[in-house]
């Protein structure tokens, strides 16, 4: 049995210690904004923060957050008032969606530590976020809109 806080609220799983975080969330806890992309830590598209910081679930043992505060997509906010969710839509970035989550969790992050990140902070930031669709402009403008607004 592992404990942790997922989203505000503490949960326990039990589960082998060396099953991926990614696996946990959405298998074990049925919260599927998470997505599986690559498997190997490459694409970004399972993104979540543990104690604020983003990670890659897909190569993170459950054992790694026992203790921890864990957020995924549905823990950014209740309603999906934050200010990246809203600049997703105002700005129109996803087309399949399928990276999206992991796209916002990556940004979240980089405005949690720099409020007003410059265009070459958020390329950097971003880099080793894969968007299948190419949405890379408008997912720039997104974070760049939220820095703005948020």
């Amino acid at each position: 049995m592992v404990a942790f806080n997922l989203n505000g609220k503490p949960v326990s799983v039990e589960a082998d210690s060396k099953t991926p975080l990614l696996w946990v969330v959405r298998d074990h806890l049925k919260l599927t904004g998470t997505k599986y992309g690559c498997g190997v830590a490459q694409c970004g598209a399972c993104t979540v923060h543990v104690d604020g910081a983003a990670v890659r679930s897909c190569v993170t043992p459950l054992a790694a957050v026992a203790g921890k505060r864990v957020v995924t997509i549905e823990g950014l906010s209740q309603d999906s008032s934050h200010p990246l969710q809203k600049a997703w839509v105002a700005e129109q970035v996803p087309q399949c969606g399928y990276c999206q989550s992991g796209q916002i969790m990556q940004a979240a992050e980089l405005l949690a530590a720099t409020p007003r990140p410059t265009r070459a902070q958020i390329v950097d930031h971003m880099n080793g976020n894969i968007c299948r669709c190419g949405t890379y402009h408008r997912i720039i403008a997104a974070i760049e809109r939220a820095s703005k607004e948020g």
